[in-house]
Protein backbone atom coordinates (compact mmCIF):
# COMPACT_ATOMS: atom_id res chain seq x y z
CA UNK A 1 0.00 0.00 0.00
CA UNK A 2 1.92 3.17 -1.01
CA UNK A 3 1.48 6.10 1.58
CA UNK A 4 2.28 9.93 2.09
CA UNK A 5 2.04 11.81 4.93
CA UNK A 6 1.46 15.03 5.61
CA UNK A 7 -0.11 17.72 8.30
CA UNK A 8 -1.59 21.28 8.13
CA UNK A 9 -0.53 22.90 11.69
CA UNK A 10 0.60 19.72 12.84
CA UNK A 11 -2.59 18.01 12.07
CA UNK A 12 -1.95 14.84 10.38
CA UNK A 13 -2.78 12.45 7.81
CA UNK A 14 -1.50 9.56 6.53
CA UNK A 15 -2.76 9.74 2.23
CA UNK A 16 -3.64 7.01 0.35
CA UNK A 17 -3.63 7.24 -3.43
CA UNK A 18 -6.70 4.74 -4.59
CA UNK A 19 -7.77 7.33 -7.95
CA UNK A 20 -10.37 3.57 -8.93
CA UNK A 21 -11.29 2.80 -5.55
CA UNK A 22 -9.84 -0.33 -5.46
CA UNK A 23 -8.23 -0.60 -1.93
CA UNK A 24 -10.69 -2.41 1.14
CA UNK A 25 -9.75 0.38 3.61
CA UNK A 26 -11.88 -1.16 6.61
CA UNK A 27 -11.98 0.43 9.83
CA UNK A 28 -9.21 -1.89 11.61
CA UNK A 29 -6.86 -0.84 8.50
CA UNK A 30 -7.19 2.63 9.36
CA UNK A 31 -6.73 2.17 13.34
CA UNK A 32 -3.46 0.17 11.92
CA UNK A 33 -1.80 2.56 9.92
CA UNK A 34 -3.33 5.45 12.74
CA UNK A 35 -1.26 4.12 15.44
CA UNK A 36 1.84 6.10 17.06
CA UNK A 37 3.37 3.10 17.68
CA UNK A 38 2.29 0.36 16.22
CA UNK A 39 2.10 2.64 12.45
CA UNK A 40 2.62 5.20 10.49
CA UNK A 41 0.34 7.69 13.24
CA UNK A 42 -1.96 9.79 12.27
CA UNK A 43 -5.17 11.90 13.32
CA UNK A 44 -6.77 10.51 10.52
CA UNK A 45 -6.71 8.88 6.68
CA UNK A 46 -7.15 10.74 3.73
CA UNK A 47 -8.03 8.31 0.33
CA UNK A 48 -7.51 9.79 -2.68
CA UNK A 49 -10.20 8.45 -5.02
CA UNK A 50 -11.94 9.55 -8.03
CA UNK A 51 -15.26 10.74 -7.32
CA UNK A 52 -16.96 8.42 -10.45
CA UNK A 53 -15.55 5.63 -8.78
CA UNK A 54 -17.31 6.55 -5.35
CA UNK A 55 -20.68 5.10 -4.13
CA UNK A 56 -21.90 7.21 -1.78
CA UNK A 57 -25.58 5.43 -1.90
CA UNK A 58 -27.06 9.24 -1.42
CA UNK A 59 -25.06 9.63 1.58
CA UNK A 60 -26.00 12.78 3.59
CA UNK A 61 -28.11 13.85 1.18
CA UNK A 62 -25.91 14.19 -1.59
CA UNK A 63 -27.66 12.43 -4.10
CA UNK A 64 -24.07 9.64 -4.27
CA UNK A 65 -21.66 10.46 -6.08
CA UNK A 66 -23.59 12.09 -8.78
CA UNK A 67 -24.85 15.61 -6.39
CA UNK A 68 -20.65 15.88 -6.73
CA UNK A 69 -20.18 16.54 -10.43
CA UNK A 70 -17.23 18.74 -11.32
CA UNK A 71 -14.87 17.49 -8.97
CA UNK A 72 -12.59 14.60 -10.51
CA UNK A 73 -11.88 13.92 -6.59
CA UNK A 74 -13.08 12.60 -3.46
CA UNK A 75 -11.61 12.99 -0.29
CA UNK A 76 -12.36 10.05 1.94
CA UNK A 77 -11.57 10.58 5.25
CA UNK A 78 -11.29 8.66 7.80
CA UNK A 79 -10.97 9.24 12.06
CA UNK A 80 -8.07 7.77 13.55
CA UNK A 81 -10.02 4.81 15.07
CA UNK A 82 -11.43 4.22 12.21
CA UNK A 83 -14.76 5.65 11.76
CA UNK A 84 -15.81 7.97 8.66
CA UNK A 85 -16.14 11.39 8.85
CA UNK A 86 -18.46 14.29 7.16
CA UNK A 87 -15.37 16.66 6.49
CA UNK A 88 -11.91 17.73 7.59
CA UNK A 89 -10.57 21.38 7.19
CA UNK A 90 -7.27 20.82 7.76
CA UNK A 91 -7.15 17.56 5.76
CA UNK A 92 -8.66 19.48 2.17
CA UNK A 93 -5.70 21.51 2.50
CA UNK A 94 -3.03 18.62 2.40
CA UNK A 95 -5.40 17.04 0.11
CA UNK A 96 -5.25 19.56 -2.23
CA UNK A 97 -1.49 20.30 -2.11
CA UNK A 98 -0.89 16.05 -2.25
CA UNK A 99 -3.12 16.61 -5.79
CA UNK A 100 -0.80 19.54 -7.26
CA UNK A 101 2.16 17.87 -6.04
CA UNK A 102 1.42 14.18 -7.40
CA UNK A 103 0.50 16.39 -10.67
CA UNK A 104 -3.13 15.61 -10.47
CA UNK A 105 -4.40 18.68 -10.58
CA UNK A 106 -2.90 22.36 -11.30
CA UNK A 107 -2.25 25.20 -8.53
CA UNK A 108 -5.35 27.63 -9.08
CA UNK A 109 -8.81 26.89 -8.19
CA UNK A 110 -11.43 24.17 -7.99
CA UNK A 111 -13.58 21.44 -6.32
CA UNK A 112 -12.83 18.88 -4.16
CA UNK A 113 -15.71 16.17 -3.33
CA UNK A 114 -16.63 15.27 0.36
CA UNK A 115 -19.28 14.09 2.56
CA UNK A 116 -19.90 17.56 3.03
CA UNK A 117 -20.37 18.49 -0.30
CA UNK A 118 -18.03 20.54 -2.80
CA UNK A 119 -15.23 22.58 -0.87
CA UNK A 120 -13.05 24.98 -3.44
CA UNK A 121 -9.72 25.12 -2.68
CA UNK A 122 -7.13 27.92 -4.13
CA UNK A 123 -3.84 27.28 -4.04
CA UNK A 124 -0.23 27.85 -6.17
CA UNK A 125 2.85 25.19 -6.53
CA UNK A 126 3.50 25.81 -3.01
CA UNK A 127 2.72 27.88 0.33
CA UNK A 128 -0.29 28.04 1.81
CA UNK A 129 -3.93 26.63 0.96
CA UNK A 130 -7.45 28.38 1.48
CA UNK A 131 -10.26 25.88 1.04
CA UNK A 132 -13.93 27.56 1.15
CA UNK A 133 -15.67 25.91 3.93
CA UNK A 134 -19.00 27.12 3.46
CA UNK A 135 -21.39 28.98 5.62
CA UNK A 136 -20.88 28.03 9.57
CA UNK A 137 -24.68 26.83 10.68
CA UNK A 138 -25.72 28.21 14.30
CA UNK A 139 -27.52 25.63 15.87
CA UNK A 140 -28.13 27.69 19.56
CA UNK A 141 -26.17 27.08 22.68
CA UNK A 142 -25.03 23.35 24.03
CA UNK A 143 -22.84 22.63 26.97
CA UNK A 144 -19.99 19.77 27.65
CA UNK A 145 -18.00 18.16 30.81
CA UNK A 146 -14.76 18.25 31.44
CA UNK A 147 -13.02 16.73 34.67
CA UNK A 148 -16.54 17.62 36.75
CA UNK A 149 -16.39 21.42 35.48
CA UNK A 150 -19.33 22.62 32.75
CA UNK A 151 -18.68 23.91 30.00
CA UNK A 152 -21.11 26.25 27.90
CA UNK A 153 -20.82 27.06 24.39
CA UNK A 154 -22.39 27.30 20.85
CA UNK A 155 -23.39 24.11 18.80
CA UNK A 156 -22.33 25.27 15.30
CA UNK A 157 -22.32 22.74 11.85
CA UNK A 158 -19.56 22.79 9.08
CA UNK A 159 -20.69 19.83 8.02
CA UNK A 160 -20.00 18.03 10.96
CA UNK A 161 -21.06 18.32 14.30
CA UNK A 162 -19.26 20.83 17.16
CA UNK A 163 -19.19 22.65 20.41
CA UNK A 164 -17.14 26.20 20.77
CA UNK A 165 -17.55 26.88 24.52
CA UNK A 166 -15.46 30.02 25.53
CA UNK A 167 -12.78 30.09 28.85
CA UNK A 168 -11.59 33.13 30.53
CA UNK A 169 -8.14 31.21 31.59
CA UNK A 170 -5.64 30.28 29.02
CA UNK A 171 -6.58 27.10 27.13
CA UNK A 172 -3.45 25.65 28.05
CA UNK A 173 -4.43 24.84 30.79
CA UNK A 174 -7.08 22.35 30.40
CA UNK A 175 -6.37 18.36 30.90
CA UNK A 176 -7.78 17.24 27.64
CA UNK A 177 -6.22 13.95 28.01
CA UNK A 178 -9.90 12.56 28.35
CA UNK A 179 -13.29 12.98 26.01
CA UNK A 180 -15.13 15.80 27.04
CA UNK A 181 -18.75 14.59 28.36
CA UNK A 182 -21.98 15.26 26.12
CA UNK A 183 -25.36 14.84 25.85
CA UNK A 184 -25.80 12.10 22.96
CA UNK A 185 -29.41 13.03 22.47
CA UNK A 186 -27.88 16.55 21.51
CA UNK A 187 -24.91 15.33 19.71
CA UNK A 188 -26.48 11.71 18.19
CA UNK A 189 -23.45 11.46 15.90
CA UNK A 190 -20.71 12.98 18.28
CA UNK A 191 -19.32 16.00 18.36
CA UNK A 192 -15.85 17.70 18.08
CA UNK A 193 -15.18 20.04 20.88
CA UNK A 194 -13.34 23.06 21.17
CA UNK A 195 -11.96 25.40 24.12
CA UNK A 196 -11.45 28.78 23.04
CA UNK A 197 -10.16 32.71 24.76
CA UNK A 198 -9.40 35.47 23.16
CA UNK A 199 -6.05 36.89 23.15
CA UNK A 200 -6.30 40.09 21.00
CA UNK A 201 -8.55 42.13 18.23
CA UNK A 202 -10.32 38.98 16.26
CA UNK A 203 -7.76 37.08 17.69
CA UNK A 204 -8.02 33.58 19.34
CA UNK A 205 -6.48 30.49 20.89
CA UNK A 206 -7.71 27.17 20.98
CA UNK A 207 -7.73 23.49 22.07
CA UNK A 208 -9.73 20.87 20.38
CA UNK A 209 -11.10 17.25 21.37
CA UNK A 210 -11.72 15.34 17.83
CA UNK A 211 -14.57 12.89 17.71
CA UNK A 212 -12.78 9.34 17.07
CA UNK A 213 -8.97 10.96 17.11
CA UNK A 214 -8.87 12.39 20.75
CA UNK A 215 -7.18 15.88 21.22
CA UNK A 216 -5.55 17.49 17.78
CA UNK A 217 -2.78 20.18 17.49
CA UNK A 218 -5.13 21.36 15.31
CA UNK A 219 -9.09 21.21 13.58
CA UNK A 220 -9.83 22.81 10.83
CA UNK A 221 -13.19 22.68 10.96
CA UNK A 222 -13.37 23.79 14.56
CA UNK A 223 -11.29 27.03 13.53
CA UNK A 224 -13.95 28.09 11.84
CA UNK A 225 -16.62 26.84 14.57
CA UNK A 226 -15.00 29.00 16.99
CA UNK A 227 -14.51 32.31 14.79
CA UNK A 228 -17.84 32.14 14.42
CA UNK A 229 -18.81 31.44 17.54
CA UNK A 230 -16.79 34.61 18.66
CA UNK A 231 -18.09 36.52 15.75
CA UNK A 232 -21.80 36.13 16.66
CA UNK A 233 -23.79 39.03 17.49
CA UNK A 234 -21.22 41.36 15.05
CA UNK A 235 -21.99 43.47 11.97
CA UNK A 236 -20.10 43.13 8.41
CA UNK A 237 -17.18 40.49 7.17
CA UNK A 238 -14.51 39.71 9.73
CA UNK A 239 -10.93 38.08 9.96
CA UNK A 240 -9.93 36.23 12.34
CA UNK A 241 -6.48 34.83 13.50
CA UNK A 242 -6.59 31.72 15.65
CA UNK A 243 -3.50 29.84 17.13
CA UNK A 244 -4.03 26.13 17.69
CA UNK A 245 -0.46 24.04 19.69
CA UNK A 246 0.15 23.28 15.97
CA UNK A 247 0.55 26.82 14.72
CA UNK A 248 -1.78 29.77 12.99
CA UNK A 249 -4.96 29.48 10.62
CA UNK A 250 -6.36 32.38 9.47
CA UNK A 251 -10.34 32.59 8.98
CA UNK A 252 -12.28 34.66 7.19
CA UNK A 253 -16.18 35.46 7.42
CA UNK A 254 -18.63 37.40 4.75
CA UNK A 255 -21.92 36.70 5.97
CA UNK A 256 -22.32 34.49 2.90
CA UNK A 257 -19.54 31.65 3.21
CA UNK A 258 -16.47 31.02 5.37
CA UNK A 259 -12.55 30.68 4.45
CA UNK A 260 -9.55 29.18 6.09
CA UNK A 261 -6.12 29.45 4.86
CA UNK A 262 -3.17 27.81 6.14
CA UNK A 263 -0.21 25.88 5.62
CA UNK A 264 -0.49 22.26 4.47
CA UNK A 265 3.02 20.66 4.01
CA UNK A 266 4.24 17.02 2.75
CA UNK A 267 6.97 15.18 4.11
CA UNK A 268 7.65 11.48 3.57
CA UNK A 269 6.30 8.77 0.99
CA UNK A 270 6.67 4.93 1.01
CA UNK A 271 4.94 1.67 1.35
CA UNK A 272 3.64 -0.57 4.06
CA UNK A 273 5.16 -4.12 4.13
CA UNK A 274 3.87 -7.09 2.84
CA UNK A 275 0.92 -8.44 4.40
CA UNK A 276 1.10 -5.80 7.62
CA UNK A 277 -2.71 -4.54 7.24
Amino acid sequence: MRFVKGHGTENDFVILPDPDGALDLTPEAVARLCDRRAGIGADGVLRVVRTKAMDLGGARGLGGAEGLDGAEWFMDYRNADGSVAEMCGNGTRVFARYLVDAGLAAPGEWDIATRAGLKRVTLGASGDVSVDMGAPVALGSGEASLAGAVFRGERVSMGNPHLACRVDRPVAALDLTRAPDFDPEVFPEGVNVEFYRPVGDRHLEMRVYERGSGETRSCGTGTVAVAAAAAAGTDGPSEWTVDVPGGRLTVVLDGATSHLRGPAVLVAEGETRPGWI
